[in-house]
Parts: structure tokens; C-alpha cells; sequence
């Protein structure tokens, strides 16, 4: 059977995908990160500084969950 990704959300800060990417991965929600960035030309304008956290649709409420409770916690403090 073949998963489903669906988009979590869009960074264009690589090291922020990575690290939700870290946390959700640590709660047992597969993640895949994708981007068409170039590494040796950092570029962050428009579609091609995008980065996308993708998760398997039946975890989506699952990983927003998540998402939403680290905003919190960083309004918090």
C-alpha cells in the first residue's frame, strides 16, 4: 500500500523543517522534507526558497496537533 503525503506546512528556513521534522519524528509521525533549493546558492525567494514538510495524511491531525502546541509553548516564553 502506498502512503499519501499531504503538506504539513512551508519554512523557507531549512534548519526549522529539520527540527520539526526531529520532533514530530520523535513522536513516531514520518516526515518527509522537500525543497528544490540549490545547496551552494541559498537562495530564499519566492517557490524556490520553499521548504515542505510533508506527512502521511493519516497523521496530519496528528503532526498539527503538534505544530500547534509548539506555538504555544513559544508564545508562552
Amino acid at each position: 500500500m502506498k502512503d499519501n503525503w499531504v503538506e504539513l506546512l512551508v519554512t523557507y528556513d531549512s534548519l526549522e523543517a529539520e527540527m520539526i521534522k526531529d520532533i514530530l519524528e520523535s513522536g513516531e509521525i514520518p516526515v518527509v522534507i522537500r525543497s528544490v533549493k540549490v545547496s551552494p546558492y541559498p537562495v530564499n525567494v519566492g517557490k524556490i526558497g520553499e521548504v515542505k514538510v510533508l506527512v502521511r495524511e493519516e497523521d496530519l491531525e496528528k503532526a498539527e496537533a503538534v505544530i500547534k502546541e509548539i506555538e504555544k509553548t513559544e508564545q508562552e516564553t
